[in-house]
């Protein structure tokens, strides 16, 4: 016997991605259900060799569902998890609205999935921000070690992150400077995004940070530590999947580069591939489609007593998002409702 289970969403790419991650991963799904909203009613998805059509998000009922991954943002989340929540389905939401709700946890199954038994206040779990998502995975085994003290971080993010619109517009400008008269004015972005980078992702807010360099810093003192203190400075760049991160970490006890190494070989959801030589890295354009967060570049930082530097990279359709609540989803059913 498996879990019915509904992906609302469903026409967007993460909504996509949880379908065919639910698919590759073989969770034991009985039913499942593709939601979009009345302007995408009707098209088709695929779930593995599967097709399926759409129903409509507004006036579907979750009565007697078991779980319900969202992808469709905080406007629409606000309105149907609660009540989805309230017939009985556990919601497992990709936006933000929850994420700093006391009440809802936030989960990085690698990291915190004992925190998963406070879904049972609400019905409600919540998924971070993709950014966040890759971070706490690489800093987790690393904190356990050797306690962290600060992280100072750099993002590289992929305008995957931005929906479709973003995809289009770096495809669409990219072409347009080639293109006399098909020249793109920035749309979804502040400025230009082709051949440029942009130090700004999401509002800005009164101390000069933006909200995603917020959400990075908040997220990881409630996954990780709320002793651990962090910075960050989060930039969009011109590439189209998959989020990169120069992390800098200072911690309370010396830690090897060499032993950092082994310990993070070991470590759940992690790749490293480190040689110092030419292409002895990881880049976005190869973590696309895996599961793994990858790390490399690991090496002491001189200026610090206890200071390490690393590159970390992941896809951030799947890990920052569908594969993460996929992998909640694993987690809720083995540890709590224990039906597949």
């Amino acid at each position: 016997m498996g879990y019915r289970v509904v992906v609302a969403g469903a026409t967007g790419n993460v909504g996509r991605e949880m379908l065919n991650i639910l698919a590759e991963r073989e969770f034991p799904v009985e039913e499942i259900a593709a939601l979009a909203s009345r302007k995408s009613l009707g098209t088709e998805v695929s779930f593995g060799d599967k097709t399926l059509t759409t129903k409509d998000l507004d006036t579907f009922d979750f009565t007697g569902w078991d779980i319900a991954l969202f992808a469709v943002g905080s406007d629409a989340t606000k309105i149907y998890a609660p009540k989805a929540a309230a017939a009985g389905c556990v919601v497992i939401d990709n936006s933000s609205l929850y994420r700093y709700d006391p009440q809802v946890p936030l989960i990085v199954p690698e990291v915190n999935a004992d925190a998963i038994e406070g879904y049972k206040a609400k019905n409600i779990i919540a998924n971070p921000n993709c950014s966040t998502a890759q971070m706490v995975v690489a800093l987790k085994p690393l904190h356990d070690r050797a306690k962290i003290k600060r992280v100072v971080v750099s993002t590289y993010q992929s305008v995957s992150g931005a929906g479709k619109a973003g995809i289009d517009e770096l495809w669409n400008q990219t072409k347009g400077i080639y293109v006399p008269g098909q020249e793109v004015e920035p749309s979804k972005f502040t400025k230009q995004i082709a051949f440029n980078v942009i130090p700004h992702i999401d509002s800005f807010m009164e101390d000069g940070s933006t909200k995603e360099e917020w959400k990075m810093v908040a997220e990881t003192k409630k996954i990780l530590d709320p002793k651990v203190k962090v910075t960050a400075t989060c930039v969009r760049v011109p590439v189209f999947v998959g989020h990169s991160e120069a992390i800098n970490i200072e911690f309370e006890d010396f830690l090897d580069e060499e032993e950092a190494r082994d310990i993070l070989r070991e470590a759940p959801g992690v790749l490293v591939v480190d040689k110092r030589e030419a292409g002895g890295y990881i880049t976005p354009v190869e973590c696309v489609g895996d599961y793994a967060t990858y790390i490399s570049r690991i090496r002491q930082d001189s200026t610090l007593d206890n200071g390490l530097n690393l590159w970390c990279v992941s896809d951030n359709l799947r890990k920052g998002a569908a594969l993460n609540a996929v992998q909640i989803a694993e987690v809720l059913g083995n540890r709590c409702l224990k039906k597949g």
